[in-house]
């Protein structure tokens, strides 16, 4: 019988040191708001060369696991749905760049979410839950004209939707995927008569949540959304 080859591949040493300062920080050892050990510390503790530590550190940063400050030890950082999601940042730009069938996928992603997440505030708004939302109608109204402050209210009446879920994984994705898209909004948001479209189709989402009307909030939601679509799209 021939026995299968299973080739053992060396690992660097920065592979070592960042496994085991995962497991520093995932059995507790090292918790949010801790400093991480001195470059030096690490170094003795690990029999290996600064160079190493160094690239350990920095695969941990770039994780969100660790901030690093010039001339400070770097410290814990605490995870959050937020701070996880926001890793990708980078890369989800790069992707939607690149293609525009990721965009529209995006919008598509989008769509079903917002439908999921307007549908949960109409069951579970409280009083104090809808009158943010309208103080966040009023403030956009106020903002007409004025493009960047007009979608900055726009993003956060959507955000505030998905925060009614109290989930903050919801909230999160909601915050991640208006802010991809906010890349590839073409400058034509305020053309004539758009921005009142928005304020009027926000009051009928907000007025269906108020009354607990889930289907009319949806309803709403989807046309809104829809409508808006083609308000986005690749640049240059």
């Amino acid at each position: 019988m021939t026995m299968q080859t299973e080739r053992i591949t060396r690992r660097k040493l920065s592979d070592e040191v960042l496994e085991r300062l995962l497991r520093l920080i995932s059995e507790g050892n090292l918790k949010a708001g801790d400093a991480m050990p001195s470059e030096r510390e690490l170094m003795e503790r690990f029999g290996v060369g600064r160079p190493a530590i160094r690239e350990a550190m920095q695969s941990l940063s770039n994780m969100g696991l660790v901030s690093i400050s010039h001339g400070e030890r770097a410290r814990v950082q605490e995870l959050t749905a937020q701070s996880i999601i926001r890793q990708v940042d980078l890369s989800a730009h790069i992707m939607l760049q690149r293609s525009s069938s990721s965009l529209e996928h995006l919008k598509e992603a989008r769509l079903l979410f917002e439908r999921g997440m307007v549908c949960e505030a109409a069951a579970k708004a409280t009083p104090e839950d809808v009158a943010r939302l309208r103080a966040i109608i009023a403030e956009q109204r106020a903002r007409l004209g004025k493009a960047e402050a007009f979608m900055e209210a726009d993003m956060r009446l959507h955000t505030q939707i998905a925060a009614i879920s109290g989930n903050p994984i919801f909230v999160s994705i909601s915050e991640a995927m208006l802010g991809w898209l906010k890349a590839y909004h073409t400058e034509l948001l305020l053309w004539s008569g758009k921005e009142t479209y928005t304020l009027a189709e926000h009051m009928v989402i907000v007025d269906a949540i108020a009354k607990g009307d889930a289907d009319a909030a949806e309803a709403a939601m989807v046309q809104h959304l829809q409508r808006s679509s083609g308000l986005y799209g690749l640049k240059g």
